[in-house]
């Protein structure tokens, strides 16, 4: 339905009194607050009228001006801190819509995650559809070419009608959308937590390849030059979406449809080429910008703040799909597939053949001003004059009140010795309930629907510690990409800032395991409403463990998203800080999947046996407890072995390596016996020394900086070496076998216990298609 508005011609300087509370009131429906409003009538001079207060509103929300977040964001390490490193950030976060990375040979990766979480909650289907679109297009704005998708994705309880109903739809929008454009979706990782229940997240990333020399920018500059409208025409499809994803879902915002946008990956698939033949052009492009969220008014004031510019529009020319709209909804939509192409003045027609190749919508909208003012004119009269900057770089920034909650130190002070020691038949049943746990079984029914050999590139597929991407670039040179995203809620929820190491610690460690090294990470950091003291304390010690782990690792950020207001009738989710980091792998021999491959290899543990129960998966599946502290992370310890792995990957005696993490250290070692082809066995020995001490502990408990290797028999004794050289704890565990058991064994040679691998194999697997059956 259309929004109703009458728009002045504005006045230069109005008497400051007039219509104040009609307009106050109309603020605070934009999501202004009182001093905001104050603040932007000082900076007009003027009373804002409805079509200004909406772009005021979305460009000062939460989700397009990080004003409760700016601050923090910028402790983040944005470039390498060796200098002569390879791996240098060419583009910083936030200088453009994404970071670009180089990797050598003249080229450079450009890589984004963001969250789309409230429209997922609302419309499933679309909500994750359209984010996938969304980041899509951030990537290919910086003349990249998108070549490979990830998604981290967090649910409520399985048991549920209402999260198996919206993880069905989430996933059938993120594979319809990437399936559709062409761009192979690599997997991701995928949760399963009662807190997410009603506040799904859903978090997409894109990585996409460019020369070093051909990189885009966001910027409006040189008077006079044409502002161009590209892609599908404008509709009232999601409008205040970037408000809609700066506040509490409700029930009066759950009926709010028109807030989540409509996707066509057809039409996405158009726009991606016309742009990059478009952008290939040398000098057509002086500036490109999505129009993502807050549409033509993001993408017009940004351009504009960051070429020092101004830009006239005139909203008469924006092509429309639907008559009689307004300014305020032209301003605001967030339609899809759009946008804004600042080109060189003189060769208008160049561009306008391009578009009209590829059938796609080229209008000529306005013009860059030397006058820094976003002017915005409908049938003749001015609708908005605002400052860029006004909008962009002087946006509001605070700093919220930080307190612990009273029941953290609680948590983090449980001793696992209150629990009895299990006995060997309750060991025995925790690794099948361990295996079917949503979060850690298998995610083939999630990862099956995506494409994810198009392009015909990958080189690690989906169900591995992280995937890896064969780039060929022409003339002998190719690049093997890797990526990874990693975040556990229950760490960051007892000990947020020790949460936030180990998200940047494991993510690192999956890399090493798959025979990459890290170049940059972007984050999706997903919290809930940052006037809550206790919520914005989690948020500010994640980042803090975050910014401290980049910095140790050098690893520097380069962007990302905020996703504030996650929460349901029983409160904030868990902190959910995500990380994804891409890695380069030197060469092909070094790509290492997780699982065995001839059932003879030595198992090789590095890093000592876990010792942790504290917020496990082991707690909650047979205690039904959410307490203890979270695994201790030393950032030294995590370094030398990450060095170590690769090391031993690079000599050629590794066939798997798999990280500890959720379930501990017999999950992680039935996870490598399922192989794609054949299902193994293994003998395990308990180590001496190891009997005093619990065996819940050692064997589910997730202690970090420990990785399985399966090694040629031969290579054993260079491992052991090697480890012993380069400061890592190392011990035999025990022998792979094709005998389709696995057994433990203690130190007299008796068997202490033993399961079926078939068994095992197929609880894991089975868990989540036999809960996404139709009852």
């Amino acid at each position: 339905m259309a929004i109703e508005i009458t728009d002045q011609p504005i006045l230069p300087n109005p008497d400051p009194a007039l219509n104040l509370p009609a307009s106050e009131k109309m603020a605070v429906q934009e999501g202004i607050r009182a001093d905001e409003f104050a603040t932007l009538c000082r900076v007009l001079g003027r009373i804002p009228n409805i079509t200004e207060l909406g772009i005021f509103g979305v460009m000062w929300s939460e989700h397009c001006s990080y004003k409760n977040s700016k601050r923090l964001l910028a402790t983040f390490p944005t470039e390498k801190g060796d200098r002569n490193a390879p791996g240098q950030v060419i583009v910083k976060a936030g200088e453009e819509n994404a970071g670009v990375i180089d990797i050598g040979d003249g080229w450079a990766i450009a890589f984004k995650i963001e969250s789309h979480n409230h429209p997922s909650a609302i419309e499933p289907f679309e909500g994750a559809a359209t984010g996938v679109g969304g980041i899509i297009r951030d990537i290919f704005t910086m003349g990249a070419r998108p070549v490979l998708m990830t998604n981290s994705l967090r649910f409520g309880d399985l048991d549920s009608e209402e999260v198996r109903r919206c993880l069905r739809g989430v996933v059938q929008g993120i594979s319809h959308y990437g399936n559709c454009v062409g761009i192979p979706n690599v997997g991701g990782d995928v949760y399963f937590d009662d807190c997410y229940r009603g506040n799904p997240l859903v978090n997409a990333l894109c990585l996409g390849i460019v020369r070093g020399n051909a990189i885009k920018r966001g910027r409006a500059s040189g008077v006079g030059n044409p502002v161009y409208y590209v892609g599908a025409p404008t509709g009232r499809d999601g409008l205040g979406g970037a408000s809609f994803a700066s506040k509490v879902l409700s029930e009066e915002s759950r009926a709010d449809r028109p807030a989540v946008q409509k996707g066509d990956p057809f039409m996405e698939k158009l726009l991606l080429e016309a742009c990059l033949e478009m952008m290939a052009v040398p000098g057509l492009v002086v500036g490109i910008q999505d129009m993502g969220a807050a549409g033509l008014t993001c993408s017009s004031c940004e351009t504009a703040s960051r070429g020092e510019s101004g830009v006239d529009i005139d909203l008469d020319r924006v092509p429309q799909r639907e008559t009689g709209m307004n300014s305020y909804e032209i301003m605001l939509s967030e339609s899809q597939e759009r946008m804004l192409v600042i080109a060189r003045q003189g060769r208008e027609a160049e561009l306008e053949e391009i578009f009209e190749k590829w059938d796609l919508h080229a209008a000529k909208i306005g013009e860059v001003t030397p006058d820094g003012l976003m002017s915005v004119r409908q049938g003749g009269l001015c609708v908005a004059s605002i400052p860029a900057r006004a909008l962009t770089d002087e946006s509001p920034v605070y700093d919220r009140e930080a307190r612990a909650p009273k029941d953290l130190r609680e948590l983090q002070r449980w001793d696992a010795n209150s629990l009895p020691e299990p006995t060997p038949e309750q060991i025995s049943e925790a690794l099948p309930r361990l295996l079917s746990h949503p979060t850690i079984a298998c995610k083939r029914w999630i990862w099956q629907q995506y494409d994810h050999m198009v392009m015909s590139g990958t080189a690690l597929p989906p169900g591995s510690d992280a995937a890896v991407v064969r780039v060929r670039l022409g003339q002998g040179i190719e690049k093997f990409i890797a990526i990874a995203n990693d975040c556990s809620n229950r760490y960051c929820r007892v000990h947020p800032y020790r949460g936030g190491m180990i998200a940047v610690a494991e993510c690192i460690r999956n890399l090493a395991c798959s025979g990459a090294r890290p170049l940059g990470m972007t984050n999706c950091l997903n919290f809930g409403n940052p006037y809550s003291p206790e919520v914005y304390f989690a948020f500010s010690e994640c980042v803090r463990g975050l910014a401290e782990a980049c910095r140790y690792f050098d690893v520097p950020v380069v962007g990302g998203n905020v996703s504030f207001y996650n929460e349901n009738e029983n409160g904030a989710i868990d902190p959910t800080p995500v990380v994804a980091i891409a890695g380069l792998v030197e060469r092909p021999a070094m790509i290492t999947r997780q699982t065995v491959r001839h059932g003879c290899e030595e198992l090789i543990l590095l890093g000592g046996m876990p010792y942790e129960l504290g917020s496990s998966y082991y707690l909650e599946v047979m205690h039904g407890l959410s307490v203890g502290n979270a695994p201790n992370i030393d950032l030294e310890e995590a370094a030398r072995l990450h060095a170590a792995v690769l090391s031993m990957i690079a000599d050629g005696w590794v066939v798997a390596a798999h990280d500890l993490s959720e379930g501990g250290l017999l999950v992680a070692l039935a996870e490598m016996l399922f192989a794609s082809k054949a299902t193994f066995g293994a003998e395990l020995f308990l180590p001496r020394g190891c009997a005093d001490k619990r065996w819940d502990s050692q064997l589910f408990g997730e202690s970090q900086n420990r990785i399985i290797l399966a090694i040629l028999p031969e290579a054993a004794g260079d491992i052991m070496v090697a480890a012993r050289t380069l400061g890592v704890p190392s011990m035999r565990l025990g022998q792979v076998e094709k005998s389709g058991q696995i057994r433990i064994r203690d130190e007299t040679c008796t068997t202490c216990l033993e399961w079926d691998t078939e068994v095992l194999r197929s609880a894991w697997e089975s868990a989540i298609p036999g809960a996404m059956q139709p009852a």
